[in-house]
């Protein structure tokens, strides 16, 4: 856990990798293992190569991949939205959650969107029964905001809903 994390933008060529990696962090049983899964709320897929290709080749997005010791261990998509950044698609390895690599990893996200962009604020979309994620978010200064977004229900490209209260609340972050 000593060797130093690189980071570097996400090329066409990671699109398998980086799928392999959401998908362990968010499901299936491999998620368990950490403590992001979504298992017990969604089934199915999280994303897939379309998905992360889209983000990938979007001129206003970025999917900042973290590699350590030549492995991809984590990634998460910056999106330009105007005076903010759209933080989404994040994960970390399951194997090395719980270590203190998400934290870095999100401060990094926060000084590239402010310094590539001149944005004020990081602005994500959880899923609002996902109390210990949010208050994850909390930790690192994000604000509950109250608007909710519908989950894509019938959209099997973003999973299979085990429950009918799904939806997305917004969390913001000042970057100033």
């Amino acid at each position: 856990m000593t060797a130093a994390l690189t980071y570097r933008d996400a090329v066409p060529e990671d699109a398998d990798a980086l799928v392999a990696l959401i998908e362990s962090a968010y499901r299936g049983d491999t998620s368990r293992s950490g403590w992001t899964t979504e298992a017990d709320i969604l089934q199915g897929q999280r994303t897939d190569p379309e998905g992360v290709l889209a983000v990938v080749k979007d001129p206003d997005s970025r999917l900042l991949t973290v590699e350590r010791d030549g492995e991809i261990v984590a990634c998460c998509q910056l999106e330009h939205r105007d005076t903010a950044a759209y933080f989404g698609m994040f994960a970390v390895s399951p194997a090395l959650q719980g270590a203190g690599l998400g934290k870095q990893i999100i401060a990094e996200a926060e000084r590239s969107a402010r310094e590539s962009w001149g944005v004020r604020e990081m602005h994500m979309t959880v899923i609002s029964v996902r109390d210990e994620l949010i208050a994850w978010y909390e930790r690192r200064g994000y604000r509950r905001t109250g608007e909710m977004s519908p989950f894509p229900y019938g959209d099997e490209r973003f999973g299979i809903p085990q429950r009918p209260d799904l939806q997305f609340e917004l969390l913001v972050k000042p970057l100033v």
